[in-house]
């Protein structure tokens, strides 16, 4: 298994898991706009500036386009400023959940090592994401280099996806996500029901998908030796388990 396969898991888990934090809900608080589609596009993609929605759509990928417009125009906070909340949500996040995690100097160096090896074309959020400012603690650092990779790899995903045939919902169908059946992700994402059938060709697509984006992501791991990489992928599993202890 590549390195960029091992880790896979836990850096989409942890890297997304602070869009559901009380950090998360307290930036979406300050946006003054209830729910959670608007501040969720808003910060997660006020990277990319104030641009049309559907530049927002074709780099988040797996959404409705008429969901992500009607989303991200709801949100009054400018871009900028909306991508600087959600990246201070993202790095409290990491600092509160990664508390008694021993070794974040470390997870952080290796994980920045992987973040500027990347190469960004077909990942613009996580081209956005690498150029936000670190944090100086160590533990909010690891949170958002760990959500960049995960951003990275989301990119990657929907262009292998687009490749191999299938629809953005087709992908979320049989993804699903670390919380949602496929089902109640399509749900969450605003795309309307009754849903299509899916069938074993589709599933075979999906992981011929997932194969592509374990090599795509890889090239950013490529710059760590054999020792590293198998660091990185214990470094990560432990933060996981701390940040996921109730």
């Amino acid at each position: 298994m590549t390195v960029a396969g091992a880790v896979q898991r836990h850096i989409q888990e942890l890297g997304g898991a602070f869009m559901f934090s009380r950090e998360a809900r307290d930036f979406g608080r300050a946006t003054g706009v209830e729910g959670f589609l608007g501040p969720y596009f808003r910060g997660r993609c006020g990277v990319l500036g104030e641009v049309d929605a559907d530049v927002v759509a074709s780099a988040a990928g797996f959404f409705p386009v008429d969901v992500v417009r009607a989303s991200w125009e709801s949100v009054p906070m400018p871009a900028a400023e909306a991508a600087q909340g959600y990246l201070a949500a993202c790095q409290g996040f990491g600092r509160r959940k990664l508390a008694a995690f021993d070794k974040p100097e470390r997870l952080a160096e290796l994980l920045l090592a992987v973040v500027q090896n990347a190469d960004p074309i077909g990942a613009p959020l996580f081209g956005g994401w690498r150029a936000l400012p670190l944090d100086d603690d160590p533990r909010g650092r690891v949170m958002h280099l760990v959500h960049a990779l995960r951003e990275l790899r989301g990119g990657l995903h929907f262009v292998a996806v687009k490749a191999a045939g299938l629809t953005a919902l087709q992908a979320v169908l049989i993804g699903g996500s670390p919380l949602n059946s496929g089902p109640d992700q399509a749900r969450l994402f605003g795309w309307p029901e009754p849903f299509e059938d899916i069938t074993d060709e589709h599933r075979a697509l999906w992981r011929e998908a997932e194969a592509v984006t374990d090599r795509l992501a890889q090239q950013a791991f490529d710059g760590l030796d054999k020792a590293e990489g198998e660091e990185l992928a214990a470094l990560l599993a432990q933060a996981h388990a701390v940040a996921f202890t109730r």
